[in-house]
């Protein structure tokens, strides 16, 4: 499948800002599955100085610096991106849980990689309940691919999307106990439930098909950015990216902008500034499939 993506940041400030410099993740990223054919980013007002580089996790960053004088900053992403993530092999082909939590804490070669996402995270202290609520899905001996998908059901089921009752410092403990949240909230639940109980995952950003395939239902959390968990299943089988919000094992519908170990790692915009004051933000995404945009603009054409 085949996305356009057009995403737009605006911070509208209440007094003039004199320097800026920012801090994005939002170009996307290629990795086993995705296939990045084009991608830009442009700022209003257009910064001094840019520069590229990748991270620790081999994200994009983009860091932008402006010395102009600006009370609105918008900055927009403009990208096509190919998605063909392979599915999941047979759950009975995965190993039990247990020994991918003995691999991971070993390390070595297959394993140093997934072992960093094991640890504490600075959004992500250690959470008893959480490893208390993750460990219903993983009774001894079962294969990880089993408990991860039961897991990733079960907060879908268990958990009501309400957007506005939580924000980017709730805490898990918090999510569990009003059993409500958005994206963000989901992952960060899971991604401490099981690194609680010895399984490497980590946090997944970017972006969620807004329309599903015809019969399915609504997607939750589709209108803007989105979050989803990568949790490993050992040296032969790697990652799977699952989300929580939907129930979903990614396939065609989402597309990676970054990973990280939790969100503060990868947030789309971060800066710092001087000047402005207070300030609003708006967040704008359009996630268009290109097979379907060229049907439609062939439908209209012949019509006329």
């Amino acid at each position: 499948m085949r996305y356009r993506i057009s995403h737009t940041t605006t911070y509208d400030y209440a007094r003039p800002v004199d320097l800026a410099s920012h801090m994005l993740h939002l170009l996307p990223r290629d990795v086993r599955g995705q296939s990045v054919i084009s991608a830009e980013l442009e700022a209003e007002p257009q910064p001094g100085r840019m520069n590229l580089a990748d991270d620790h996790f081999g994200n994009h960053v983009s860091w932008m610096f402006l010395d102009r004088r600006h009370d609105t900053f918008a900055v927009t992403l403009k990208a096509e991106v190919e998605v063909f993530f392979v599915p999941p092999p047979p759950v009975d082909e995965t190993l039990p849980w247990e020994e991918v939590a003995s691999l991971a804490l070993a390390g070595g070669p297959g394993a140093w990689q997934a072992a960093e996402f094991l640890f504490d995270s600075p959004m992500l202290p250690a959470e008893p309940a959480a490893g208390v609520y993750a460990a219903v899905s993983f009774p001894p001996g079962r294969p990880v691919l089993e408990g991860l998908l039961d897991l990733n059901a079960r907060i879908r089921k268990e958990f009501s999307f309400k957007p506005g009752v939580t924000n980017v410092q709730t805490t898990v403990a918090k999510v569990l106990s009003q059993r409500a949240g958005v994206c963000q909230d989901f992952t960060h639940l899971m991604i401490a439930g099981l690194r609680a109980i010895g399984l490497p995952a980590r946090y997944v950003s970017g972006y969620l098909r807004t329309r599903p395939p015809p019969g399915q239902p609504a997607r939750r959390g589709a209108d803007q950015s989105h979050a989803w968990v990568g949790a490993w299943m050992g040296p032969e089988h790697g990652w799977v990216d699952l989300d929580p919000t939907n129930n979903l094992v990614v396939k065609d519908e989402h597309v990676v902008l970054a990973y990280g170990r939790d969100y503060s790692d990868i947030s789309p915009v971060r800066g710092v500034i001087l000047g402005g004051g207070r300030h609003s933000v708006s967040v704008g995404v359009d996630l268009e499939a290109v097979e379907e945009a060229e049907f439609v603009s062939q439908s209209q054409s012949q019509s006329q």
